[in-house]
């Protein structure tokens, strides 16, 4: 029986003051959610973390785990990744999707033809950007939006993109026989 899947929620970053704190890196979309999902898990589900989150800063959140009294013992944490069961995520809406369902899927353009697979899901604050490791190899990174991908099939494991012209590499050009640049005629005042 294959265990069930696991969705990183976010990452402990250190320890905040004297008395047990740590500031977390939240994933989720508002980021104080996070203490929503139950204990949240470390990597492998060996421990499990009941946090409360105490405030928001530009650093992350500030929050208490339980059992955790002291600087040290936050310190220690550092660098924990926050997991939580994937069944434990409410529905999604339509047209929405977890970046860790999209990972992995294979992309075809709108001919049909296989392009690669997704390689990562991201947001640098300008949009979602879906990076494509590409079959041909190198990946390339295009916009996730509605008419850039106009389909996203979870459950045929498959994604129809469209991406913008120029986007895409094109076939290598072959090299010129010639590499030498042409000689600039003299001229005289």
């Amino acid at each position: 029986m294959d265990a069930p899947k696991r969705i990183c929620l976010g990452v402990i970053t250190g320890a905040h003051g004297i008395r047990g704190a740590v500031r977390i890196k939240s994933y989720t979309q508002v980021p104080r959610d996070i203490e929503n999902f139950g204990p949240l898990g470390d990597a492998d589900g060996a421990k499990m973390f009941e946090l409360r989150v105490e405030s928001d800063t530009p650093k992350g959140l500030i929050a208490r785990i339980a059992g955790v009294e002291d600087r040290n013992g936050a310190e220690a944490l550092k660098g924990t990744e926050l997991y939580v069961v994937r069944g434990a995520l409410p529905v999604e809406d339509e047209d929405e999707y977890y970046y860790a369902d999209l990972v992995g899927l294979a992309v075809e353009g709108t001919d049909g033809n296989k392009l690669g697979v997704v390689k990562s899901m991201n947001n640098f604050g300008a949009g979602e950007v879906m990076e494509i490791e590409l079959d041909a190899g190198g990946s390339v990174m295009i916009p996730f939006t509605k008419s850039v991908v106009p389909l996203v099939d979870l459950a045929a494991g498959r994604i129809v993109a469209d991406p913008p012209p120029g986007l895409m590499p094109g076939p290598k050009k072959e090299a010129s026989g010639s590499r030498k640049r042409p000689k600039r005629k003299k001229t005289t005042r």
